[in-house]
């Protein structure tokens, strides 16, 4: 698919959440048209799976074709149910397609409960299959029944009909293994419905460009992972962005707190054609309750709520993420206490990137403590990147990346990379572009000292300004301002004063003529 192709199919998706906006909120909305998406790329999947095991008997898996209650047809669907729940994870009937659903909601057909029937059969065809904690649950913000959809019944039915029968009428080529036109119209979705959203954006999606940042920092000279995860994943947009770095990654690990986001990055990672059973993504309060704290991974990427509260209960220093450091992140501010889980988490080989408020590098008391001990005692802060201003949903904060390792090759420096100025205004928003990324990522591998760019840092240097990592201690951006010739500048005076005196007397001569007072004293 070109460019220009892929902008028409943007737009064609768009217009059709369009359809939606002026029933409910950005936010609200969103969960209608992606699931919608969703179920589309499930029936296309069954169609193409079905078809394959099929080809011999001169059958296609649709319901003009094959019928359940056929008792020729039966044995074809079950042996077909059995096959895909095994293979990819959950199974359709011929009956339940979104094409014959679409069909008969062309025609005037009320289609309403038989699509909350198909949606839920989805989630029960997975029940007690490796499968089912993926599919658990998941279209269970896809509510027919609300009267955002419309008062009645009928009204909500003509709605929710008119955006499957648009929907049925794009071609997502899902067959094509060679593009992934779905899943990147899903995500320039996430992305709008992210910047409609204003501050609950930060909840469920990271900037596209942030996430191509984090993930070249993750996997820098490596073209296979066994393991990534995101302790505050959002949609899984950024897991994936990882995943397009390299080849392959064995296995997807993440933990999101909110459970209709937790929907959203079950369902990015299935239309990403991601198996059920390489990604595990749970729902639960990472901090409290991190749901994979056994394991340890090659790549740890993250993009927390900046500033989150959180409990800071006396107790955690018991726990072994936190006991080492003495010290707790303030209840205020759980920033510092996201850096300590996600480098518990993180393999001994392995590098983890998080994006942060630039509080992080300087603030004091507790954080200043655990500060210094991330740099003194562990020496596993390798880098710092300040990012610009305003380029995230929700907030206009510069923010910066803390780039950890556990096995530093540079054991005796820091580098420091101000990138606060790379960026292009847009419209309400700054944006990182590509001749951007490569800046900064050519520095980070470079790790050379550039002019009002980049500085590598001793430790020493960073002990005598008391583990304070505020990026213009360490890069020097002052512009002289130009020499001024005071010479000149009187020069410049004198000559304007001349002027001045010349145009009071043109004013003097005026009212010498009009026989009133001067407003001067007599300019001689």
């Amino acid at each position: 698919m070109t460019q220009v192709q892929l902008q028409q199919l943007q737009k064609q998706l768009w217009n059709i959440a369009n359809t939606l906006r002026g029933k409910m909120g950005a936010d609200e909305f969103r969960d209608y048209i992606l699931g919608f998406i969703f179920f589309k790329y499930l029936s296309e999947k069954s169609i193409n799976f079905a078809n394959q095991l099929l080809l011999d008997e001169g059958v296609d898996f649709t319901y003009t074709e094959l019928d359940k209650n056929n008792d020729e047809h039966a044995p074809y669907i079950s042996e077909i149910k059995k096959l895909a729940i095994a293979e990819v994870g959950y199974a359709l009937l011929p009956d339940q397609l979104f094409h014959t659903l679409a069909q008969r909601g062309r025609q005037g057909e009320f289609i309403l409960d038989d699509l909350s029937a198909t949606l839920k059969a989805i989630e029960q065809s997975t029940l007690g299959s490796d499968s089912a904690d993926d599919f658990a649950n998941l279209f269970e913000d896809l509510d027919l029944n609300s009267t955002k959809l419309g008062n009645s019944a009928s009204d909500r039915n003509e709605l929710v009909a008119k955006v499957l029968s648009h929907l049925d009428d794009i071609d997502f080529d899902i067959s094509n293994t060679e593009s992934d036109v779905l899943g990147d119209a899903y995500e320039y979705l996430i992305g709008e419905f992210a910047s409609g959203a204003g501050k609950k954006a930060g909840e469920f999606y990271t900037p596209q460009t942030v996430s191509t940042l984090l993930a070249k920092i993750v996997t820098q000279g490596k073209e296979r992972l066994r393991s990534v995860y995101d302790p505050t994943c959002g949609s899984g947009s950024l897991l994936l962005r990882v995943k397009r770095e390299v080849k392959d990654v064995d296995m997807i690990f993440g933990q999101e707190m909110n459970r209709t986001t937790y929907n959203l990055a079950r369902m990015n990672m299935i239309l990403h054609d991601v198996h059920f059973a390489k990604f595990d993504i749970k729902q639960e309060d990472t901090l409290i309750r991190p749901q994979h704290i056994d394991k340890r991974f090659d790549a740890v990427v993250a993009n927390p709520p900046f500033s989150a509260k959180w409990s800071a209960d006396p107790l955690f220093l018991q726990d072994a993420r936190f006991s080492s450091f003495g010290k707790l992140a303030p209840s205020s501010k759980a920033d510092m206490a996201f850096v300590q889980h996600m480098l518990y988490q993180l393999d001994d080989h392995g590098t983890m990137a998080v994006v942060l408020p630039h509080g992080v590098l300087f603030r004091g008391s507790s954080e200043g403590v655990i500060r210094q001990y991330l740099i003194e005692q562990l020496n596993v802060i390798d880098t710092i990147i300040g990012l610009p201003a305003n380029i995230f949903y929700g907030t206009t904060i510069p923010t910066c990346i803390l780039v950890l390792k556990k096995n530093r090759e540079h054991t005796g420096n820091i580098l420091f990379i101000d990138a606060s100025n790379d960026f292009e205004k847009q419209k309400n928003q700054n944006k990182l572009l590509p001749e951007h990324l490569d800046n900064i990522i050519g520095a980070f591998e470079n790790r050379q000292d550039i002019e009002k760019y980049a500085k590598v840092a001793t430790l020493q240097e960073v002990k005598d300004n008391d583990y304070n990592l505020n990026i213009p201690r360490y890069v020097d951006t002052f512009e002289a301002e130009a020499e001024i010739d005071l010479n000149d500048i009187a020069k410049q005076l004198q000559a304007l004063e001349k002027d001045s005196q010349a145009t009071d007397q043109v004013i003097a001569d005026f009212c010498q003529e009009l026989g009133i007072d001067s407003p001067f004293k007599e300019v001689k």
